[in-house]
């Protein structure tokens, strides 16, 4: 129970985030939620006792998941400016879910590519 307060938990940012930093987060927050949909899958089962196994089949396809996503996000960006030299590379297209905010304002899917990241 615990575990799960900790993952809702909210806490602003005020660093920029790291590849690594977002990967890993994204593959725990995936197991987690794999976990608690292999821990629902065991109430459809004769006996839960005898398939616990769908907790760690659960995790793992959660890690898996949140791994992957996490490289998406942290995909490079056309062109990057590290110790003043410019580095090109293929932008990731990423899709995003905007959520609304408000009544007047509509939520939907974006798709996004970096053009330029550095530190300024």
């Amino acid at each position: 129970m615990i575990a799960v307060m900790l993952a809702v938990t909210a806490v602003p940012s005020h660093a920029e985030e790291g590849g690594f930093e977002g990967i890993f987060r994204n593959a725990l927050y995936g197991g987690l939620a794999g976990a608690l949909v292999g821990g629902a899958l065991l109430a459809f089962t004769h006996r839960p006792a005898d398939h616990l196994d769908y907790l760690g089949y659960g995790a793992a396809g959660g890690i898996l998941a949140g791994a992957a996503y996490g490289t998406v996000r942290a995909a490079t960006a056309l062109a990057e400016v590290e110790n003043g030299s410019v580095k090109i590379a293929m932008p990731t297209i990423v899709p995003d879910y905007v959520p609304a905010r408000g009544s007047r304002t509509e939520g939907g899917v974006i798709i996004s590519a970096q053009v330029l990241r550095g530190k300024f």
